[in-house]
């Protein structure tokens, strides 16, 4: 069963400033808790190093396809929410002191250096490597691919988080963290909506499937 308490002051804030996250976004990342490597168990470590993985596939994505199918939606949720997100959760990966390159060994420490010579497009994960490669892919064949793509990012990511905080019991920080990401991951999915109806396809979104068709009530977000 997901945890639900009391978001903190600092939460509170973000997702006041969810509202112009597209167009200005915030720049502020959760407080975590004092925290060693040891009191977070293997799987916990994983979804930190997964979690930061996946908001960079975001950013590193929507850059690339905006250079083949230049769109706002892109660049603005790119360089206004996804770096910020990568931020929030290598905020939470340092004051743990993991390595999240060297996912074979916990014990080794967090590298800044080794994070910021990551290419972009390239990760240690190669789950997200595929998954950015076959993106990439899709998305690149137009600008309405593009904006797809962008929501299957987001849902999926959605998915993941949800999976991330089932596991993250006892650790309010990290779960606080990512459930920020999960509210403007909502924000993103109806931004890409909205952006494929104004080019003309009609069921945005859910013209994906089934999984990709999202309900206010599923979505809830401050900009629907």
């Amino acid at each position: 069963m997901r945890l639900t308490t009391p978001l903190s002051a600092f939460a509170a804030a973000f997702i006041l400033a969810a509202c112009h996250d597209i167009s200005g976004g915030a720049t502020s990342t959760t407080a975590a808790s004092a925290a060693s490597p040891e009191s977070l168990n293997d799987g916990q470590k994983y979804a930190l190093a997964f979690m930061w993985h996946e908001e960079k596939l975001a950013h590193d994505l929507y850059l690339a396809l905006n250079d083949v199918n230049p769109a706002v939606q892109l660049t603005n949720i790119a360089n206004k929410s996804e770096s910020t997100h990568v931020a929030m959760v290598e905020t939470l990966v340092k004051t743990y002191d993991i390595n999240i390159t060297n996912l074979e060994d916990y014990t080794v420490a967090y590298s800044e250096e080794e994070l910021r010579e990551m290419a972009p497009g390239t990760f240690a994960i190669p789950e997200i490597q595929k998954r950015y490669d076959t993106l990439y892919a899709q998305g690149v064949e137009s600008l309405a691919a593009s904006l797809e793509t962008g929501c299957k990012v987001e849902v999926i990511d959605v998915e993941d988080l949800n999976s991330a905080i089932a596991t993250a019991a006892g650790h309010q920080d990290i779960i606080d963290t990512f459930e920020l990401l999960r509210s403007q991951s909502y924000n993103h999915y109806w931004a890409f909506d909205s952006a494929l109806k104004n080019l003309g396809v009609v069921d945005g979104c859910c013209s994906l499937g089934e999984r990709f068709c999202k309900s206010a009530e599923a979505f809830p977000s401050m900009m629907h």
